[in-house]
């Protein structure tokens, strides 16, 4: 039985970061990436232009800009029990299903619950016309780093094999990558944590 999403500590609000100050030589202040972002996956908003000579910016003698940046508004909806997640932010959307839902321990072998899952997500890709799809696998920081890159890959592999054929006719392009442990969204040290970083995202930029 699905459980109904909820909003999860949802928003970052963000969206356009000025930048920290630069005083000297010394290094400005940055705000961290979002965590959890595999390569191309990042926003593609253009930072806008700020002027450094405004008579409405007050910094101190001497002071800088740092260069500005965007930082997406997010929205994350989550289940119950964790076991789904979808993130939305203006320029991607993302899907990410828990491995214990998808696949028995260890195993790239998909469970009969998780068609029916795949197949949602499909629907909300035909609704938002996508044209480019990535399905990317992960895994905790149990085992050997190897068997985790394989692990994961062989997962993502197994959820496109299902995907696709629901999207035939979408002249869609994937991206299928396995990044075993890297880009946790949680804290391995607790087997809570780690449940959440075992999964498959599936995600596509928005136009």
């Amino acid at each position: 039985m699905r459980t109904a999403l909820r909003p999860a500590a949802s928003v970052l609000a963000a969206a356009v970061l000025f930048a920290g100050v630069q005083v000297g030589g010394a290094t400005g202040a940055y705000a961290d990436d979002i965590p959890g972002t595999p390569p191309g996956t990042e926003s593609t908003v253009p930072p806008p232009e700020v002027d450094g000579n405004s008579p409405g910016l007050k910094m101190r003698d001497g002071a800088t800009l740092a260069p500005a940046k965007v930082l997406p508004l997010i929205s994350i909806v989550e289940s119950e029990g964790g076991e789904e997640r979808r993130e939305e932010t203006s320029s991607n959307l993302k899907f990410a299903l828990q491995a214990e839902v998808l696949f028995g321990k260890d195993s790239a072998k998909l469970t009969s619950d998780a068609h029916s899952r795949i197949a949602t997500i499909a629907e909300e890709i035909k609704k938002q016309g996508a044209t480019k799809v990535r399905i990317f696998g992960f895994t905790d920081n149990l085992g050997s780093s190897a068997h985790g890159d394989v692990l994961s890959k062989q997962r993502a592999d197994a959820v496109h094999k299902v995907l696709a054929p629901l999207l035939a006719s979408g002249g869609i392009t994937y991206e299928i990558r396995g990044y075993g442990e890297q880009y946790p969204i949680a804290d391995n040290s607790t087997e809570e944590g780690r449940k959440k970083n075992r999964r498959v995202e599936v995600s596509f930029p928005r136009d």
